[in-house]
This record gives structure tokens, C-alpha cells and sequence, in this order.
């Protein structure tokens, strides 16, 4: 992690809470986008037979050439690799025991690559492969060259294709951490700074009750109000990890779209503006890149507060202080993400700890003066500075 002996570094935070936007900037100016992350699913490339969708993958190439040639740069997020698998094999179903799982996916992402390239072959643009896991996001400098390598696949004319390392990711294909790529989606848009991220599926956005799309949502709770009465027919599964997504994209001052894409015009229409499926509205302020890797990347633990050390982080901009420690959950070190939670148990901030947590129990409930005589040299005011905080 980036640290100064046992402190995070601060640079690059000052800004983390970004500046007031003006009321033109709360929608999105469509003419301005130049990075696009697109995510698309398993059900929308897989055909009726359970194969790749040939066609499908021909009219996404087909809008990505578009895009580029506008001066767009599009990374695609594409699920699938399983289901190809399965398909190339001939199983008929999915696998339930994680080592033939994990071979399928490895048979299955050299197909779903092989239909990418022949996609995009016709408009003479190569495709390069990024597989990922949940360890190359949670550690900094692996999230920035992750970064890096986009950028320089795009500069050399590439459409980078990502997808998780399902062949040797356990999380992803048993308990699912990025959320069927969704997530992972929304922490490569926060890791490019992408204006917009898109995630097409077989519905047209969230659906109202009369099952029309809403257009426009102002924010994630009014979405998950949808899905908690059940009215959209993406189903309350698979909203989460869209929901969460959202959280992230709109938190950090990007816009978010669900879309059908079977629409063989889809990203072109989204990106000239059309009200094409569900709009998440970004918030006015932008995060800096180091507040966005917090927000995307696994706390390592918790540190749970007591009300007025609540308040003080999330109302007053403030240190979090050993004071208004109440209790410690997790193992981690100096410079590790960690979650702060409120006395009701909601999530209150996201940090990096200047402390392990062995020493933060020790010095929980406890006055500056105490913890000084506690630990010495190796004391700081602060459990986590107002700088690495990303109010939750």
C-alpha cells in the first residue's frame, strides 16, 4: 500500500470532495463523453441455442468502430466465458464442482475471445484480453497498471476486452464478489475516470409498475425502491450488483446506463443523447482517482464508532479519532482499506487505517494524550485522516 512509515500519503486527496458543479453539469453533456466502459452480460451474447451470438458481437463491433471514429474510446466488460464453455463442450448445464467450472471457463474465454476478434476484424481492430481478479483492484499499484495497460492498448488502436480470471478466481464463480461483472465494470470506469459507464442486458432499464422504462433516476435509493416492490423485471438478483454499481459510477460523479442490447443501434443512440433506457444521474462532485480506488476496492475491516464520532466524519468533514472507537472487526495494516460503521450498523466512510488493527484495539475509546503514551513514536492523532475518507 502507499504509505510514509506508518501513514498513507495525503497527495492527491485535497480534492477528494471535488468542486461544486453547475447546474449543467448534473446531466450528462453527451457530445463531451470520450470514455465509455460497456458491460455486457451472459443472457444478452448467448443465443436461444446456448452458443455465442455471432450477430450480436458483429453489431457491438460495428458501434464501437462508430464510436471511435467520433474520437469515443470504448473498453468492453463482457461476461460469457462459462456459458461458451459449456456450449463448446456440449455439457447441456453448468458444472456445480469448482475444478470443471474453472476448466469450462478457460475453454470458454478463448471462444468468447475468438468471437470479439472476428467481431472486430472487419474494421481492422485488434482486441486485446485483460482477465482479471478481485486481488488486481484491492491493491493500488495493481489497479493503476490495470489502468496503464488500457490506456496503452487503446493508443494502439485495441479495443481491450476484460473479463474476470474465472479459471482461477474461486470468489467469482462461487461467491460472486464482482456481481457477474457488473462491479468489475464499474471499478475499470472508476479506475479510466470513463464519463459513462453502460450495461446492456435483455430489459430496457428498470421497468415501472405499468412496465414502462424510467428514463431518468435522481438516485440509487429511488431505484432500489423499485426493486424492492418488484416492479422491475430485471429481477431483485440481478439489480443488486447494478444498484452497487450505480452507487459507485454515480458517486464519483459519472452517469450510469441500463439498456437493452439487443438494440442494434444502442450505444450510438445512448451517446447522441437519446433517452435510451435507465439514466443514473451522476452527483455534482468529482472524486479524485485515489477517493475512486477507495470506494471500488474490498475493506480489509471495520472500525465501528459511537454516534458523535459518526457525526464528526460524516456531517463535519473530520478525522476519524481513537476516541469514538467502539469496536474492531477484521485484520488489517497501516495504509489497508477499512470500513467505518455507524451505531446502526450502516456504513458511514470508507478510509485507509495509519494503524493495524491490533493497535487499534488497543487504543480504542482512548484520548490523543493516552495514545501517546500507549504507543509512542509510532502514535497519530488520527486513526484515519479526513483526507483518505470517502464518506459513504
Amino acid at each position: 500500500m502507499e504509505s510514509e512509515g506508518a501513514r498513507v500519503k495525503h497527495e492527491d486527496m485535497k480534492h477528494d470532495h471535488g468542486a461544486a458543479a453547475t447546474p449543467e453539469t448534473t446531466s450528462v453533456n453527451w457530445s463531451q463523453v470520450r470514455a465509455v466502459v460497456v458491460k455486457l452480460g451472459t443472457q444478452l451474447l448467448i443465443d436461444a441455442n446456448g452458443r455465442l451470438n455471432g450477430s450480436l458481437f458483429a453489431g457491438i463491433a460495428q458501434q464501437v468502430a462508430a464510436l471511435k471514429a467520433r474520437g469515443v474510446h470504448v473498453t468492453i466488460v463482457s461476461s460469457g466465458a462459462v456459458g461458451a464453455g459449456v456450449a463448446e463442450m456440449g455439457l447441456g448445464k453448468r458444472p456445480t464442482d469448482l475444478a470443471r467450472l474453472q476448466a469450462v471457463a478457460a475453454i470458454g474465454q478463448r471462444c468468447l475471445m475468438d468471437a470479439w476478434d472476428e467481431a472486430f476484424r472487419p474494421f481492422k481492430m485488434p482486441v486485446a484480453q485483460l482477465l482479471l481478479t478481485r486481488e488486481d483492484v484491492d491493491d493500488r499499484t495493481r489497479f493503476l497498471n490495470v489502468r496503464n495497460t488500457i490506456h496503452a492498448a487503446q493508443e494502439l488502436g485495441a479495443v481491450p476486452i476484460i473479463n474476470e480470471n474465472d479459471t482461477i478466481s474461486t470468489d467469482e464463480l462461487v461467491k460472486i464478489t464482482f456481481g457477474d461483472n457488473d462491479m468489475l465494470a464499474a471499478v475499470i470506469a472508476s479506475a479510466l475516470r470513463a464519463d459513462v459507464l453502460v450495461l446492456l442486458t435483455v430489459v430496457d432499464g428498470l421497468l415501472d409498475e405499468s412496465g414502462r422504462s424510467v428514463r431518468v433516476v435522481s438516485s440509487v435509493e429511488e431505484a432500489r425502491e423499485l426493486v424492492r416492490a418488484e416492479k422491475s423485471a430485471l429481477g431483485k438478483g440481478g439489480m443488486d450488483s447494478k444498484l452497487a454499481a450505480a452507487k459507485l459510477m454515480t458517486d464519483s460523479g459519472e452517469a450510469m446506463v441500463i439498456a437493452d442490447g439487443r438494440d442494434a443501434s444502442v450505444l450510438v443512440r445512448i451517446l447522441g443523447g437519446e433517452q435510451v433506457g435507465t439514466l443514473f444521474v451522476p452527483s455534482q462532485r468529482k472524486r479524485s482517482s485515489r477517493s475512486r480506488w477507495i470506494g471500488a476496492a474490498r475493506p480489509a475491516g471495520s472500525i465501528f464508532v459511537d454516534d458523535g464520532a459518526a457525526r464528526a466524519v460524516r456531517e463535519k468533514n473530520r478525522s476519524l479519532l481513537p476516541a469514538g472507537i467502539v469496536k474492531v472487526q477484521g485484520q488489517f495494516g497501516p495504509g489497508d482499506v477499512i470500513d467505518i460503521i455507524g451505531p446502526d450498523g450502516k456504513p458511514v466512510a470508507r478510509g485507509l487505517s495509519n494503524y493495524a488493527s491490533n493497535d487499534v484495539e488497543k487504543i480504542r475509546g482512548k484520548k490523543t494524550s493516552d495514545v501517546r503514551v500507549l504507543l509512542g513514536d509510532a502514535a497519530y492523532d488520527e486513526v484515519v485522516h479526513r483526507d483518505n475518507l470517502v464518506i459513504g
